[in-house]
């Protein structure tokens, strides 16, 4: 037996989605909603609830493109379609998968009797399914590139285009784009984030009554479906019918000038791209005002919508998350309040006419707000909408010293290994069980673009920007047989195949007379997103704070770059007595950056334990995840300390990582008059090339084209102020085992 959907009026609390969904169902033209939160949230309960609630549509009978009698569509591949009276149903709830196809979303041509009896046959998809409706994305930063691309043509245009070999499909797609997604789990780009409307916060309530409430209805729910829903009917039906109304009411709602200036003003001072931004506000806004039941918008109106449908547009870096800073937001409604509402324009001193305290009694943080649950948001945002708090001022910290000044860096015995007592404390601070003190973490430095890092020879990973790879879109490199369902049709390789068995096969007619066994499907290539693992050197030699300030600036640095490739991300560091995996590998770029922040320094130099360690992820990882190829980005001055033989083990535990084929860049953080060269040694027993941290600037092209040029050749590596060459330093010196050159370009594009 089907079981009820849950009623949308018996989610408890949630008030910001509730009100984003209900606005979207008053003006379908808003664009959608974004559910931004946390697991376990009821997002996907209450998009499934809002269908129900939704009026029904007259479909022409039979179309399977749901056109509309009274306006058909002209090019509906069902059509054409005379106009007339049609048949009523309810409105639609398609769910997009994460894992769909893309002949799933956009539909099917069916190929072999395009090519032998020249008969479109097109099956519609969920695009066709969703049109007048709603299209439901959960988990939508998780969906596939090619998908993404997908959905964004057919929003921007509001039809669907299947083109395959010449043959061509055309369909109207306007749908309501609804999706739900975990931040944890990365970032959506901002091409398709720009697509929804609004966006909304959501988060579990913390009141221990209310997370009562939720529990006692869940399971009554469960017990009994139908009984449930029965019981909230009643509410049900109210809410339809003040949908409809509002419905009916939006087109007499009036959009005053004053309201208008202030959508600008709001939109210009945050500094939004583009003009969607202020369309789209101003279409939440004439909703919330026919919602309330007015036939004007007010400032609060304003407001509101503000703080739906800004915070994702805003420019923000990829590392920070949304959000309006409500203090400015009311600074400028009021510097434009509308003359109509009783208040002139602010004459740029913060002072208006009236003379008023703006936090009077009448103000806008006053009892007199005028706002209801069901007008939307309290001030706090729950949790949307809220601008960063400013810590308390705080005295200031002495800074430690990290390096003495008197002591340079120059090898003692074996240069490989530091003195105990060498520099930044790294041994005179362990106490006597031999623990190593954390210096307070140092502010990372400035990003910059990053150049890309990829991993060598050709995969058939998740789809992504980074590395060469097989993948289901890119350019056309050669055909084969079609492993289960035809993919990419190759098509002069089909012919080709198909063409000299025709006699055989008693053509005699015009049409080619294909068999199964004749289809071959394109093989293509395209780029994948990898695992970049990076192992961080915390040690107390790299605490020196301005080097360990430009060494977190480099590693955010490749992060963007990692955030923008649509990789996995793991963090390794290294200090003390061992390695502590402080991320395990995810596709949260940005929380990777949040444990990079925190980042304490000093200590000992357990090199070969992070290695091990970062050995023991990409084994479990690979286990996990064996198509996706890993990037070991080893950040370090190639020190080693600590332990019996700190030097030799860390030469093993590099080889051992080389013997597993793991594809591996060693950035280079030595700095000062004098230079050992232990990063481009540790980088030859990794087989990977040695990047300083000036190589890893986008803008230095100069050094590194004449880089690559000199390792194909067999001469230096690199040569810069004056530092020997890596020849001068012997083979040992060049990034590379004895024999065998380095070719920078490979890993370094």
């Amino acid at each position: 037996m089907t079981s009820a959907t849950y009623p949308f009026t018996a989610v408890v609390g949630m008030a910001d989605m509730r009100l984003g969904l209900l606005l979207n169902a008053v003006s379908p033209a808003i664009g959608g909603v974004l559910v931004r939160g946390e697991k376990g949230t009821a997002k996907s309960t209450m998009v499934r609830g809002i269908a129900s609630l939704l009026p029904t549509i007259e479909t022409v009978p039979g179309c399977r493109f749901s056109c509309d009698p009274a306006a058909p569509d002209p090019g509906c591949p069902d059509g054409p379609h005379e106009p007339g009276t049609g048949a009523t149903r309810p409105s639609r709830l398609v769910e997009l998968p994460v894992g769909a196809s893309e002949d799933r979303l956009v539909g099917a041509l069916d190929i072999e009797r395009a090519l032998a009896d020249g008969v479109k046959s097109f099956e519609p998809g969920l695009l066709a399914d969703a049109h007048r409706g709603i299209l439901y994305v959960d988990e939508v930063n998780l969906l596939h590139d090619h998908l993404i691309d997908l959905l964004l043509d057919a929003a921007a245009m509001g039809s669907s285009y299947v083109e395959r070999e010449g043959v061509s499909v055309r369909h109207a797609a306007r749908f309501l784009l609804v999706g739900t997604m975990n931040p944890e789990e990365g970032e959506l780009r901002p091409q398709l984030l720009d697509r929804f409307g609004l966006t909304v916060e959501v988060a579990a309530s913390r009141e221990p009554d209310e997370r009562v409430e939720v529990v006692r209805r869940r399971l009554a729910y469960e017990e009994d479906p139908a009984g449930f829903a029965a019981r909230w009917a009643e509410d049900e039906a109210e809410l339809r019918a003040r949908i409809a109304a509002a419905r009916a009411l939006l087109p007499s709602v009036v959009l005053g000038d004053g309201a208008l200036r202030q959508i600008a003003a709001v939109c210009a001072a945050f500094e939004v791209d583009g003009m969607r931004a202020d369309i789209v506000t101003a279409r939440t806004a004439t909703a919330l005002a026919a919602w309330a039941g007015r036939t004007e918008v007010t400032t609060e109106d304003v407001r509101q919508a503000a703080l739906l449908a800004l915070p994702h547009r805003r420019r923000r870096n990829p590392f920070d998350a949304p959000g309006l800073d409500e203090d400015k937001l009311d600074e400028i409604l009021d510097a434009y309040q509308p003359e109509a509402e009783g208040q002139a324009p602010d004459d740029g001193n913060g002072e208006g006419d009236g003379g008023d305290d703006d936090n009077g009694p009448d103000g806008p943080d006053g009892p007199g707000g005028g706002r209801s649950p069901d007008d939307g948001p309290p001030r706090d945002g729950g949790g949307q909408g809220s601008g960063p708090e400013q810590p308390a001022e705080q005295p200031p910290v002495p800074e430690q010293r990290a390096d003495d000044p008197a002591r340079p860096e120059a090898p003692e015995t074996d240069p490989r290994q530091a003195p105990a007592t060498g520099e930044g404390g790294e041994g005179q601070g362990v106490d006597a069980r031999g623990a190593a003190p954390e210096r307070p973490a140092v502010a990372a430095g400035e990003p910059f673009a990053a150049r890309m890092l990829n991993v060598p020879g050709l995969g058939e990973g998740a789809a992504g920007r980074r590395s060469r790879a097989r993948t289901a879109h890119g350019r056309t490199t050669g055909s084969r047989r079609p492993h289960g369902a035809l993919g990419k049709l190759h098509l002069s390789a089909t012919v080709r195949a198909a063409a000299p068995h025709q006699r055989a096969r008693g053509r005699t007619g015009a049409g080619l007379l294909l068999r199964r066994d004749d289809l071959r499907e394109a093989v293509r290539e395209g780029r994948e997103g990898n695992l970049v693992l990076f192992v961080v050197d915390a040690s107390g030699s790299m605490a020196a704070r301005q080097r360990m300030s430009a060494v977190k600036g480099a590693v955010l640095s490749l992060l963007l770059d990692a955030y923008q490739r649509r990789d996995k991300v793991g963090l390794v560091t290294f200090r003390g007595r061992g390695a502590e995996l402080a991320l395990p590998p995810t596709s949260s770029v940005d929380a990777a950056a949040a444990r990079l922040e925190k980042l304490p320094t000093g200590g000992r130099t357990p090199l070969a334990a992070g290695l091990l360690s970062a050995r023991e992820v990409l084994r479990v990882e690979r286990l996990r995840d064996p198509s996706r190829r890993p990037l070991l980005v080893v950040v370090t001055d190639g020190r080693a300390t600590g332990g019996s033989q700190p030097v030799a083990q860390a030469t093993r535990a590099a080889r051992l990582l080389a013997a597993d084929g793991v594809a591996s860049v060693v950035v280079d953080c030595e700095s000062g008059m004098v230079r050992l060269g232990l990063a481009a040694q540790l980088a030859g027993e990794l087989r990977g090339p040695a990047v300083t941290l000036e190589e890893l600037r986008a803008d230095s092209v100069t050094a590194l084209v004449r880089g690559a040029r000199a390792a194909r050749d067999g001469g230096p590596a690199r040569a810069r102020h004056g530092e020997r060459t890596p020849t001068e330093h012997g083979p040992q010196h060049r990034g590379a085992r004895p024999g065998r050159r380095t070719d920078i370009t490979e890993r370094v594009a």
